[in-house]
């Protein structure tokens, strides 16, 4: 049946008991489905069995993104419970806030931090559909005050208590690369790495470099819109480094395949790639939607979770099954279903695929 273009095509049923919600004793104790799309084929492994589903020669490519405790309470004066969710910091020190049962909130007010906290939260302006835009009184950097008062900040079908999860979140929400503070969600594809592995996948002759993309709302943000098209992405802040863009190149040079390591790295590789090839360095903000029947001018492979149902990211994967046309939405479709029957475990703490 040829695709219409609806968002309904990317639907699938899913068990809820495989919506992972603990993360495993150890990351790469996970599996790995790998998906071969030019036959579609499958093969079952452990994610700590990658050195050897790579080929020798091969360039993986991570995110090194950090999270930072972006979710945070507040009370306003009237003593009104005000939960909070960080976005981004503006130039002036201002931060673009979510902020959720702020209906009665005005600009001019201050919301005080819950737990206690001598900073406090003047409201500037109401930048609509729940976004504000505010000031920390005394001004300080976002990120030293949420490592104060913020949690983690883990997607909304992991139904754990805060004060319960977030010590050990904080570390386990988080690759082992992390090194730059900014987003909000992780890059989920990287969780299962560890020191170890990372060595080993040395030790086989396949190289890794790094960029940063700062996962936003966005990515896990529901499309509502009926047709794919009608559809609108969040931008989110990337950087290219010029060691990253001089490996990739270098790589394609060669004819060895350029993996990504998530559908964050696939973004700023497919962005860069559309602005000039080969790539050269850069930094800015994104917003490229790929879906069927997109190209991919920049990425071989790519490692990546198991995505929700109708999300910007399985039809990312769903182009990236048969880049250039429509068929990869059965083709993931199926492999999901595949999955399923064997109980892989879906979402941010859950499986891996290699779709290669």
């Amino acid at each position: 049946m040829p695709m219409t273009g609806q968002v309904d095509e990317f639907d699938y049923p899913l068990d809820p008991q495989l919506i992972a919600q603990q993360p495993l004793a150890g990351r790469d104790e996970s599996r790995l489905f790998v998906l071969r799309r030019r036959d579609e084929q499958y093969r079952h492994l452990r994610f700590g069995d990658l050195p050897t589903a790579l080929h020798r020669g091969d360039l993986l490519v991570l995110n090194d993104t950090r999270v930072v405790p972006a979710k945070f309470f507040c009370r306003r004066e009237t003593g009104g419970r005000v939960e909070g969710l960080f976005l981004s910091e503006r130039a002036d020190g201002a931060w673009e806030v979510l902020l959720k049962n702020a209906g009665k909130c005005r600009a001019g007010e201050q919301l005080a931090f819950q737990p206690e906290d001598a900073t406090r939260l003047a409201l500037r302006e109401n930048l609509g559909e729940g976004r504000w835009l505010v000031a920390p009184a005394p001004p300080a950097p976002a990120e030293t005050v949420l490592q104060r008062v913020g949690v983690t900040p883990l997607p909304p079908y992991i139904h754990r208590a805060d004060a319960a999860r977030d010590a050990a979140d904080r570390a386990r929400y988080q690759t082992v690369y992390a090194a730059r503070p900014g987003a909000v969600a992780a890059p989920t594809a990287g969780l299962h790495f560890t020191p170890e592995l990372l060595a080993a996948l040395e030790d086989a002759g396949i190289a890794t470099t790094r960029l940063t993309l700062h996962v936003g709302m966005g990515t896990f943000a529901p499309v509502k819109a009926e047709t794919v098209a009608q559809h609108r992405m969040h931008a989110e802040w990337y950087e290219l480094p010029p060691a990253a863009a001089e490996a990739v190149n270098a790589a394609r040079r060669d004819g060895r395949r350029v993996v990504a390591v998530g559908t964050t790295s696939v973004r700023v590789l497919e962005t860069a790639a559309r602005q000039q090839l080969p790539l050269a360095p850069g930094s800015g903000w994104t917003d490229i939607f790929l879906h069927p029947p997109a190209e991919f001018l920049a990425t071989d492979a790519m490692i990546t979770n198991f995505h929700l149902p109708r999300s910007t990211l399985v039809m990312l994967v769903a182009a990236f099954c048969s880049p250039g046309r429509r068929e990869g939405v059965g083709m993931i479709l199926r492999a999901y279903a595949e999955a399923q029957r064997r109980g892989y475990r879906f979402f941010s703490y859950g499986d891996a695929m290699l779709l290669e």
